[in-house]
């Protein structure tokens, strides 16, 4: 009986604040979608930089015939410098951090290069004007510094370059990204946290007499409070399920079904991404409710 009576008021209530109802709901899936969407954001970072920083190598550029750096004034690299690079890597203090090096030579620089020159603007170069290097892969990319300290000052070392440089750019635009998301959703949740208050405000309001009328018959504060938060909560769940089908259905066919067909050396997130994220989301959307109710129906259903 008692839960037949609290549904009944909670339909009702929803019923006469249908228009501000929808108001909760849509704000909520507005604002739910930008935190769910900064949340994928962020794991497809945490993503990109397991798997590209786990890829990408130092490379130890030696001295060519001729360069502009003080460090290779006295010419080429010789036979005996590369053996001692070698050395250091492999052998020497950090050989707990290397997973494995490989030495490209003159010869091997220059038939890449010439294969990636279709348009033959470098034909002119030769293989002795090409510089050999070390390219050095990481057990943890985490400590390049360490690696391009110990070997940047080393004879027959021209420049050290960490290829993370390249992704660089690209991680602070993606976590530009989350961060406006962020505070997007920030924004849009207060929004919905004042709609929520004042559709219970307005409900509250609308039934004064009978909130009343249920004091005088010794009704608890509880149960008299109780189908106004349900009608905040039920408005803002529904917005995060919304919220929560709209950044399945983004994932699923913008990128399960497109990205993921066009570009294919990516690890993109995917749909089991969006139901880690679809319990918080929940999570939050009663929150903002239960907040919300408590900070009205204190002052508009006390004895």
């Amino acid at each position: 009986m008692r839960l037949r009576f609290i549904l009944g008021e909670v339909f009702n209530g929803l019923r006469r604040n249908s228009t501000m109802a929808l108001s909760v709901v849509l704000v909520t899936f507005v604002s739910l979608t930008f935190v769910g969407a900064a949340a994928l954001i962020q794991m497809q970072i945490d993503q990109l930089k397991d798997d590209w920083y786990g890829k990408v190598e130092i490379s130890i550029f030696l001295c060519p015939e001729s360069s502009r750096n003080e460090r290779c004034a006295e010419g080429a690299v010789t036979t005996a410098q590369e053996d001692a690079i070698r050395e250091v890597l492999e052998e020497g203090a950090l050989e707990p951090m290397v997973d494995e090096v490989y030495y490209e030579s003159r010869e091997e620089a220059y038939e890449k290069f010439i294969a990636n020159d279709s348009d033959g603007i470098w034909s002119s170069l030769t293989a002795e004007q090409m510089q050999p290097s070390f390219r050095v892969k990481l057990t943890d990319p985490e400590q390049y510094q360490v690696v391009a300290d110990a070997t940047q000052g080393l004879p027959g070392v021209d420049t050290v370059r960490d290829q993370r440089e390249i992704f660089s750019e690209l991680f602070r635009f993606l976590n530009a990204a989350t961060i406006v998301a962020a505070a997007l959703a920030a924004v849009m949740s207060v929004a919905a946290m004042l709609l929520i208050t004042t559709t219970i405000r307005l409900s509250a309001l609308s039934r004064r007499r009978e909130t009343q009328i249920m004091r005088m018959v010794g009704s608890s504060r509880s149960l008299i409070q109780m189908p106004f938060m349900l009608e905040g909560a039920v408005a803002a769940t529904t917005g995060a399920g919304l919220a929560i089908g709209t950044l399945y259905l983004g994932v699923r066919y913008m990128i399960d079904d497109w990205l993921k067909a066009s570009v294919t050396w990516v690890d993109y997130v995917g749909s089991a991404d969006v139901w880690t994220v679809a319990p918080w989301l929940l999570v939050i959307a009663v929150a903002l409710a239960g907040i919300s109710s408590i900070v009205t129906l204190g002052k508009y259903t006390r004895a």
